[in-house]
């Protein structure tokens, strides 16, 4: 948490109220964004995004699975983030722990919807193989480096960027089994199929300051926040998920108000990291 003296919370807050911030932003601009695809080697599909001061790092790896009895028709997807102890004081001890914790609840409710499926912006029915008996799990790590506010919007554009990197392996069923059986696989070492990214949303977090709120905060400006909703919103414009942190409430028609402007926010937001990604792809190309 920064530590601010009051002046300098009356200084942010009278800044907001003006729509002018203290780095020259309006409320309803994001900072500087930039994607490097490919940044391990090792895994599937990665990607390294930077926005601002904030950095992370996501990896998506393929394994092999057997899908679960409640859901046959889908593959599995598991999240799991980790706070480095340099990204900021806030995350040594414990503090990286619980935030670490915190972000991954936030895109499993943003990213992969209900525990039925229903709204998820990750479509898990492409990642089975052969109903009720193979499918792919993807196993979805992030890693902050670098935090100044706004690290859950980050990593989704983390996520989405890797994912858009990551090929899944080609399989082909050796030959038909008696049911119960698991049938044999080969999985190619050559041909990979492009993972579809054109339904996972990008993540937009509104941080009320004062009687404003914002999109991209900063670490001094989520210090002076009262309560922040972060929406996850695919480009059709349809909402995948929503989550809440502060312990202010909120009425109604100011949530209402929010998502209609996270909806417009997050438009400019996801033509802007599919250039960026389309970008990076284009450079490790050449």
């Amino acid at each position: 948490m920064v530590g601010l003296s009051l002046g300098e919370k009356h200084f942010i807050q009278a800044g907001i109220a003006q729509d002018l911030r203290c780095d020259g932003r309006r409320r309803r601009t994001y900072r500087p964004l930039s994607v490097e695809t490919s940044a391990i080697p090792q895994a599937n599909g990665s990607a390294k995004v930077r926005l601002g001061e904030t950095e992370v790092i996501a990896s998506v790896k393929a394994e092999l699975g057997k899908p679960s009895a409640s859901q046959p028709d889908k593959g599995k997807v598991f999240i799991n983030i980790d706070c480095s102890s340099t990204a900021s004081p806030a995350f040594e001890g414990r503090g990286g722990e619980e935030f670490s914790s915190e972000l991954a609840l936030a895109l499993q409710r943003c990213l992969l919807g209900s525990n039925s499926g229903a709204g998820a912006g990750i479509d898990r029915t492409a990642l089975c193989v052969s109903e009720g008996k193979i499918c792919w799990d993807l196993y979805i790590d992030g890693l902050v480096v670098g935090s100044d506010g706004n690290v859950l919007d980050a990593l989704g554009a983390a996520i989405k960027a890797a994912l858009s990197n990551t090929g899944i392996p080609k399989v082909l069923i050796a030959a038909a089994v008696a049911d119960g059986e698991q049938p044999e696989v080969d999985v190619s070492d050559e041909e990979f199929q492009q993972f579809d990214t054109s339904a996972v949303p990008v993540i937009v977090t509104l941080t009320k300051v004062g009687m404003h709120y914002i999109v991209d905060a900063t670490t001094e400006e989520e210090s002076h926040m009262s309560s922040a909703i972060s929406i996850s919103i695919n480009k059709k414009g349809h909402i995948c998920g929503l989550t809440k942190r502060g312990g202010a409430g909120l009425d109604p028609s100011v949530i209402h108000d929010m998502i209609s402007v996270a909806k417009h926010v997050s438009e400019e937001f996801m033509n802007k990291l599919d250039s960026e990604i389309a970008a990076a792809e284009a450079a490790e190309n050449e």
